[in-house]
Order: structure tokens, then C-alpha cells, then sequence
């Protein structure tokens, strides 16, 4: 017997959303954010709330005809629909005519609700929401075809997720290169002041005090990465936008004949404040960013969400996918301060230069600064103690992430020997991709040095997306697709190997990873995230200008590598030093399937990553009912197939015939192929 009738059910639930889901077309407005009824304070013992989005993604414009005479008239730059960016007319993909998209900002344990309207032409789409666990909705994590399919176009499809943990997260695309094309936006998760362990060290978390910072393209990133994969064209972003604003191409007012740019974002501050700051990297290239605010000390307080212990510093670096959260003591003289940004890598001063400045602004400062048009890349520097450097461990006033110290007690994961080790050794391999060198009529070793397309791999191995989603429809993907490292027999440094990468990880186990980048093809770094979890950052080092996974092997026989088992950091996201290692530990508790890759843009999208496989089908959560189905048509198609070779240099038809036609089972409990060792 029901305790209420089924039409006071309706009646309530009728109410409840016009109580939570007011006027729709409110919710895409960008004025909107600060007056959403979850943006509010999180107060102790407050009761959870239903928070609901809408985002219409689409394509757009930067300086479009709704910017008039920006920047010329600077009061058109912040007209409704004008995105000004950074001056450079270019095709953007975003939400609700937004750069960043609409920010979500919402207490600990809310329920969140967006609805993702996908307007963009002939694109599909999906949203990762980086940070967020997921613990009960691994159906909701957003990577087309491993938890869900794309969303396609004149279609919508609503998530619906718990916010948490909390923390400094951000939203973005996780198909194609549409993340660094402007479909990106921050998601802010509060505590109330009795769980926070650092409200006492502010005073302030306002929402104008979050920062998203990226790298980007003067040109439509697709557009890059054919003429980067296919000829010689460059992949060095030109510019550096903070909350989608920043100075580069120059105009001249002709009343005065005088230099104009687009305007750089400000933040406010009162004098005798303290301020919490929340900075995320929508990083998109090969380019960490270091930040530092004139006359004034950073001191982090978090870390890809998770709390650490207060730490003063003069600079960071941050890489594609971290957060930090940094508290700022406004005790300076009124004035207006700079807040540099400088590129590293492909935009440091060997390539493209990158660089931007915000400003902090003291109420009371002069609001006409003018920026000195003699600033360059080489003024955005700064000496000091920094956080993160680029391919370094801890080295005098360089101090790695595994020198933060987490407010967190330690779990199994510092407590307990590793069930399952793994090394992950990567770097750019000089082999007959297929996708980009045809191996009779060009070659990587027969073209010029600079059309040779050196393929990022983990362990000689390529991430093939299967044609369904792992998740949601696990029989449409055969098990001959799935591989990793330990089952294959083939020499993949010598053949093109790709498959569904996947390790399979039984739920409950304490896990270690030992990353390592070989660093020997070129200088470079890669921020590594995994989707579904934190982890440990046990272990970070640089060996050399290049090393070897025997090299990494050998310390570890000889007990050089020393790990942090006491209260290490707790992250999503962490760099790799170019020619060194960091090694992660983590409890595999969330059962799903995770995908775990480079968060460079370009280098997910040619296979950098695999998958995590957390426990059997039984113990992962149910699919709602009538959730999007894809796939191949008919399903026996293998659309991984190709005339010209093979993906790992197995003969797949061959394979079928004999999985058909060999005794059952040939596969072991995890999917993996016990008939590869036979085949050899």
C-alpha cells in the first residue's frame, strides 16, 4: 500500500518543479549564474537542493555583430551575446553564447540537473564533468562511447548527478577537439563552514573569484589538427584567455590613433580581506601555465578539490585539467596589480610566446589602468618558491605537488601493500600510424623530419574507442577488441598496435600506477587524468633527460624510489616529469568503467588513455531505463577494421572464426585473451 495516492504524488511533484525548475529560458542567460537559487551560502544542516540547467550548445563567434564597436567603444565588449575574447575573429562551439560556458556553483550533496540541447549542425556532443565521482552514476560521466553515446544533433539529453565530492571542478566537452573550441565552464561544489577545514583562512568565495585559464588557437582547432597530423602545420597556441578574456590583437582608435585591445578580466578585492580564489586549467596543448599576482603571495589550500595543507608560495604552474584553490590576503596599498600568466613548452620563448595578464583590482583604484603596450612574454616571469614546476621533482624553491600535505586521514590505499601494480610507461613513437602514414605509399621514415607523425602511446599501444558504449551496451563490443599490455605477443614498437586498451581491476583493490615518460622524441609533458576517482600522489621524480621503464625497474630493485605513505595528496589530475615518473596509489571502489588518459587535447584524440575496468558487470549500477542505445550497423560490422592493416597486427578475421570455432571458454575471467599466446 502506497502511503500517499498516486495523484498527490503528481501534484507534489508538479510543485517541486516549479519550486526548483522556474522559467527555463532564465537558466541560459548568462546574468543569470550569480542569482540562481543554488548559488547561495551552504549553511550548516541546510537541506540539499534540486539545482537545474540548460545548456544550448552551438556555434558561434568571437567580435560577432553583437559586440558593435568593441573594442574600440569598450562598453561593447560586455554587451549580451558579444564575446570578445581576445580580439581574433574565430568559430567557437559554446553554451548559451558563453565564454567559459554557464557556471554551475552549488552546495555539497545538491542534485544537479542539465540539459544539454544540441544545436551544433551535423556535431555530436557530450559533457564530461571533471571532478565529479560519479560513485552511483557512471552512466552520467560523459565520455561518448565509454559511458554513453553522443549526443547527437536537434537532440537532448539530461544528466543528473550528486555534487561531490566538493571542491574546485569544471565541466567541458569529451568529444572531439570541442573543449578547445570554448564548450567549457567551471562547476564549483561548497561546503558549509562546520565540514570546510580552511574556512577559517578567508573571509570571502565569491563567485567572481573563479579562474579559468587556457591555452588557445587563433584558428578552429579541427583545422589544426589536420594540417598538424597530415602536413607540417603548427600546433603552438598563439594566446592565453583568462575566464575566456585577454589581450592579442591589436586595433587603433582612429578619433586618437592610439592602440586598443579587447579588455582583461578583473577581479575586485577590499583592502584588510581575505579572499578564496578557484583556478582550473582547460588546458588544450602541450603549454602548463605559470601564475603569480604582483606584490602578493599565493598560499593553496586545495588541490583538484581535494583540501591540503596551507602552503605560501610566489608562483604555480598549472597543467591541463588541475585546480587549485589559493587564498589571497588583499593587504597591499589600494591599486591595481597585475596577475601574469606565462606559457611554457610549445608557448614558451622557442615557439609561440604566450602570454596574458588579469588584473586585481583594490575598490578604490583607479578603474581607467592602462595597460603598458610595451608588455611581453619575457615581463610575465617571477623568482620565488613555486608549486608544480614543469618536469621537475622538489629541487630547492621547486617544489612538486608530492610536497603538498593532505588534510585527509590516510586510507587503504597508503595503508596496504598494492594488490595490483602496473607500469605505464608513454612517449611519442616513430611508427606507421595508419591513421596518418600509409605504410606502402608514405612512410614515416620516407617523408621530411616535419610532416613524420609521432604517435603518443602508452606502452606501444593505441586507445581504440569502441563503436558502444563499454557501459551501457558492454555485449556490443567484441572481447578480441579488448587488450592490454600484458596479453598482447606482438612487438608493437615495431607494428601499429591499437585496441580498447583495458585493464580489469577487481572492486576492492588497493592499486598502484607507475607512470613514467621515456622523454627521448621530444621535450615535453603530459597531465595525466583519470575520470571516476582520486588518488595518491605517492612518488614524482625526474631521472633524466630521458629514461627507460628497465631504468625506473632498477631503482625500484635497489629501493632508490621513495614513496610519501603518510598523508600524501589526493588528486584527479597530475603531471608526469618529461624523462622521470610519478607514481599514484588508489582504492578501486567505484565500480565503472573509467577512462584514464592524457588531457592534452590532441593527444586523447589519437589514443592516448585506456580504460580502468573496476569490478564485474554485477557490481556496476544499472543502466536507467531506455537510455541512448548506438553502434554499428549491422552489429556484426567491425568498424576497427581496415584493408590496409591490421590494428594490432593480429588477423582479426581469424580471430572471430576462431573464437566461433574453438571450444569455449578462450577468454579468462576478466575478457582477456587467453588464445593470443596460441596465435603467436
Amino acid at each position: 500500500m502506497k502511503l500517499f495516492p498516486k495523484w498527490l504524488r503528481l501534484v507534489a511533484a508538479v510543485l517541486l518543479c516549479c519550486v526548483f525548475f522556474p522559467e527555463i529560458q532564465s537558466y541560459s542567460s548568462a546574468h543569470y549564474e550569480h542569482s540562481h537559487p543554488c548559488n547561495r551560502p551552504c549553511d550548516d544542516g541546510a537541506l540539499p537542493m534540486v539545482c537545474y540547467y540548460r545548456f544550448v550548445v552551438e556555434w558561434y563567434y568571437t567580435m560577432s555583430k553583437a559586440c558593435y564597436g568593441c573594442p574600440i567603444n569598450a562598453s561593447d565588449c560586455s554587451r549580451p551575446d558579444c564575446i570578445a575574447n581576445n580580439g581574433v575573429e574565430k568559430a567557437i562551439l559554446v553554451a548559451n553564447r558563453q565564454l567559459p560556458g554557464p557556471k554551475i556553483e552549488v552546495c555539497e550533496n545538491d542534485t544537479i540537473v542539465v540539459d544539454v540541447e544540441n544545436h551544433a549542425g551535423s556535431e555530436t556532443t557530450a559533457i564530461h564533468w571533471h571532478g565529479i565521482h560519479h560513485v552511483d552514476t557512471p552512466y552520467m560521466d560523459g565520455v561518448p562511447m565509454i559511458t554513453q553515446c553522443p549526443i547527437l544533433p536537434h537532440n537532448t539529453f539530461r544528466y543528473e548527478f550528486a555534487a561531490s565530492p566538493a571542491g574546485t571542478h569544471f565541466w567541458h566537452s569529451h568529444a572531439g577537439l570541442q573543449r578547445s573550441d570554448g564548450l567549457h565552464g567551471m562547476l564549483v561544489v561548497r561546503q558549509s563552514p562546520g565540514i570546510d577545514p580552511h574556512f577559517h583562512l578567508y573571509d570571502h568565495d565569491f563567485s567572481d573569484h573563479t579562474m579559468m585559464v587556457t591555452d588557445w588557437l587563433s584558428e578552429l582547432s579541427f583545422d589544426r589538427f589536420v594540417a598538424h597530423h597530415h602536413q607540417n602545420g603548427t600546433n603552438k597556441p598563439q594566446s592565453i584567455l583568462v575566464n575566456g578574456k585577454g589581450r592579442l590583437q591589436r586595433f587603433v582608435d582612429p578619433a586618437v590613433n592610439v592602440s586598443v585591445y579587447t579588455p582583461v578580466e578583473i577581479f575586485m578585492v577590499t583592502r584588510g580581506f581575505r579572499y578564496r580564489f578557484r583556478m582550473a586549467s582547460n588546458g588544450i596543448m602541450n603549454c602548463p601555465i605559470q601564475v603569480s599576482v604582483d606584490n602578493h603571495t599565493l598560499v593553496v589550500i586545495a588541490s583538484d578539490g581535494q583540501p591540503v595543507e596551507p602552503l605560501k608560495l610566489d608562483s604555480l604552474v598549472i597543467y591541463a585539467g588541475e585546480r587549485f584553490d589559493f587564498v589571497l590576503n588583499a593587504n597591499q596599498a589600494i591599486d591595481n596589480y597585475l596577475i601574469r600568466l606565462r606559457g611554457l613548452l610549445d608557448c614558451d620563448e622557442r615557439f609561440s610566446k604566450a602570454w596574458q595578464v588579469a588584473v586585481l583590482r583594490y575598490r578604490g583604484a583607479p578603474a581607467d589602468i592602462t595597460l603598458d603596450d610595451s608588455l611581453s612574454y619575457f615581463d610575465m616571469d617571477r623568482a620565488g618558491k613555486q608549486l608544480n614546476p614543469l618536469n621537475s621533482g622538489t629541487v630547492g624553491d621547486k617544489l612538486s605537488v608530492t610536497s603538498l600535505v593532505s588534510v585527509l586521514e590516510d586510507d587503504e590505499a597508503l595503508r596496504r601493500e598494492p594488490d595490483f601494480k602496473y607500469y605505464l610507461p608513454y612517449d611519442f613513437t616513430k611508427i606507421d600510424n595508419k591513421h596518418f602514414h600509409d605504410p606502402q605509399h608514405y612512410p614515416v621514415h620516407a617523408v621530411q623530419r616535419n610532416r613524420q607523425m609521432f604517435t603518443p602511446q602508452i606502452n606501444n599501444i593505441s586507445f581504440l574507442f569502441p563503436s558502444a558504449p563499454l557501459l551501457s551496451q558492454p555485449e556490443a563490443t567484441p572481447s578480441y577488441l579488448l587488450c592490454n599490455h600484458t596479453n598482447l605477443r606482438f612487438d608493437c614498437s615495431r607494428e601499429y598496435c591499437e585496441c580498447v586498451y583495458t585493464l580489469h581491476i577487481p572492486l576492492g583493490s588497493v592499486v598502484e600506477l607507475v607512470i613514467i615518460d621515456k622523454g627521448f622524441a621530444f621535450e615535453a609533458n603530459h597531465p595525466i587524468h583519470i575520470h571516476g576517482m582520486s588518488f595518491r600522489v605517492v612518488a614524482m621524480e625526474r631521472v633524466g633527460k630521458n629514461v627507460t621503464l628497465e631504468q625506473v625497474m632498477q631503482l625500484e630493485a635497489q629501493e632508490k624510489i621513495k614513496r610519501n605513505l603518510k598523508r600524501a595528496v589526493v588528486k584527479d589530475t597530475v603531471t608526469v616529469p618529461d624523462g622521470g615518473y610519478t607514481i599514484i596509489r588508489f582504492v578501486a571502489s567505484n565500480p565503472g568503467y573509467w577512462i584514464l588518459h592524457c588531457h592534452i587535447e590532441f593527444h586523447i584524440e589519437v589514443g592516448m588513455g585506456l580504460i580502468l575496468a573496476i569490478g564485474e558487470r554485477k557490481d556496476m549500477k544499472p543502466i536507467p531505463p531506455h537510455f541512448p542505445k548506438c553502434g554499428n550497423w549491422p552489429e556484426n560490422v567491425d568498424s576497427s577494421s581496415s584493408s590496409s592493416s591490421t590494428k594490432t597486427g593480429v588477423n582479426w578475421a581469424l580471430l572471430v572464426a576462431c573464437s566461433v570455432l574453438l571450444p569455449r571458454p578462450i577468454f579468462d575471467t576478466y575478457g582477456r585473451l587467453r588464445l593470443l599466446s596460441s596465435l603467436k
